[in-house]
């Protein structure tokens, strides 16, 4: 199949409508996947371990008529190590490289989230705590693909944060484990492996087994079932977000290669079939030359049947008016990742204040940041940028509020709050703070 790639223009009559309708995206429930996962939650929370067994030996397909016990999908830290070192040295040195960026822009985070205080005249102190969560879970795929990097982006921020034990769970198919992803588990300090995925995981996560502890947050990506039963337990747990399709929106002022811009654009359109690529351009012969690089590249992709689905059916090459209107363009569609590949990528990024990571410069390709620049790649996706933000050492983090009320302080707000609390019908509140007042 040719990709047909739309062309649009921002100046037809009936622009906005057609791309709210390229845009929109609401994963649809499946009544079954959601009734399946409904049980296999119930099962977990009611049966345990026995329930976790039974469903990751049918799922996973494990080997050898399947295990006997949980036991068998821990892993050790000796394996993981073992994995590390097994790895070729150029893996090896490419983890540790993009571990250590991720860790020194997290810790950054760190030192910006900690908490305050403050003494008011009447010797009132006031402030707030930041303490770290106890327990995460983070929730590797482990199916279609394996992915190292997320167990980085999960992993680094939380132990930057101060969580004292990370469990991390990841499927293992047919009972075949990617060394990588144990090799980035080594490295990230991740404190407990558990090769078991799915609904079941999840669960096991958030209600905690005969061996596996109740979490306080569960992170990381996961497939339909996943997101089904992240869902589903949010309340009992905290969860990071439901990340839908990738998307990549690439804004540019017709003066970068157009090989490098189709090959961007691939970059989250090989991602799946229901990932977005989406080109912003004032220039209309650029856009012709990156629709004739398109054409060109795809044929060399090994992944060309996904990219050419995700481009047919999500994609678009749009002429815009000028680079400001690309720039409000931009806002409104809130893109996941957002590249500026301009002269002067600064003087638009000013302009952009919707966008789950911005990339500046034409040699800020995408992909530098889904592995390796530092900031986390765990981004909002589906328009969600306009009111959430990237995974960080602040998901890892609680904060509490601190009131040391002086007594002189108590004779001022005790007034404040009996009148408020009299105002409310509270009668209780009002004494509670009248009494604190001197006569």
């Amino acid at each position: 199949m040719a990709v047909q790639i739309r062309k649009l223009d921002s100046t037809a009559p009936d622009f906005k409508q057609t791309l709210s309708s390229l845009l929109a995206f609401e994963a649809e429930t499946d009544d079954a996947i959601e009734s399946s996962v409904a049980k296999i939650l119930a099962d977990v929370k009611h049966r345990g371990d026995a329930a976790v067994l039974e469903y990751t030996n049918k799922f996973d397909r494990i080997p050898n008529g399947g295990a006997s016990s949980m036991a068998a999908f821990d892993i050790r830290q000796d394996e993981l190590d073992a994995a590390l070192a097994a790895i070729p040295e150029a893996q090896r040195n490419a983890l540790r490289t993009a571990a250590e960026r991720i860790r020194v822009f997290h810790e950054r985070q760190k030192q910006e989230l900690n908490g305050f205080t403050f003494t008011e005249p009447d010797g009132t102190v006031l402030g707030q705590r930041v303490t770290p969560l106890d327990r995460v879970g983070i929730y590797v795929p482990g199916g279609k693909a394996a992915y190292p990097s997320s167990v980085l982006m999960n992993a680094i921020p939380a132990k930057v944060a101060g969580v004292q034990e990370i469990v991390m769970v990841v499927p293992t198919p047919d009972g075949v484990k990617n060394q990588m992803v144990l090799g980035a588990a080594a490295i990230a300090g991740v404190t407990r492996v558990i090769t078991i995925g799915g609904a079941q995981a999840v669960g096991a996560l958030a209600y905690g087994t005969e061996t596996i502890p109740a979490v306080d947050k569960i992170v990381g990506p996961g497939n339909a079932y996943v997101a089904a039963a992240k869902r589903r337990v949010f309340g009992v747990v905290g969860i990071d977000m439901i990340a839908g399709p990738s998307e990549i929106l690439v804004l540019c002022d017709g003066t970068t290669d157009p090989d490098w811009i189709a090959m961007d654009l691939f970059s989250q359109a090989e991602h799946d079939e229901l990932a977005q690529a989406i080109l912003l351009c004032p220039d209309a012969d650029y856009i012709a030359r990156v629709e004739a690089s398109i054409h060109k590249l795809l044929p060399t992709m090994p992944r060309h049947e996904t990219i050419t689905t995700s481009l047919t059916d999500r994609g678009a090459l749009v002429k815009v008016r000028d680079m400001e209107e690309a720039c409000a363009i931009a806002n409104d569609i809130a893109a996941e990742h957002l590249e500026v590949s301009a002269e002067d990528p600064l003087k638009w990024a000013d302009r952009i204040r919707h966008a789950g990571a911005m990339f500046l410069g034409r040699f800020s390709s995408e992909s530098l940041g889904d592995y390796c620049c530092g900031p986390n790649h765990v981004l909002p996706t589906s328009r969600t940028a306009r009111f959430s933000s990237p995974l960080g050492v602040y998901d890892f983090q609680k904060r509490s509020s601190v009131i040391q009320v002086s007594e002189q302080g108590a004779q001022t707000l005790g007034k404040v709050a009996a009148e408020l609390a009299y105002g409310e019908g509270l009668q209780a509140h009002a004494r509670s703070a009248e009494l604190r007042i001197k006569s």
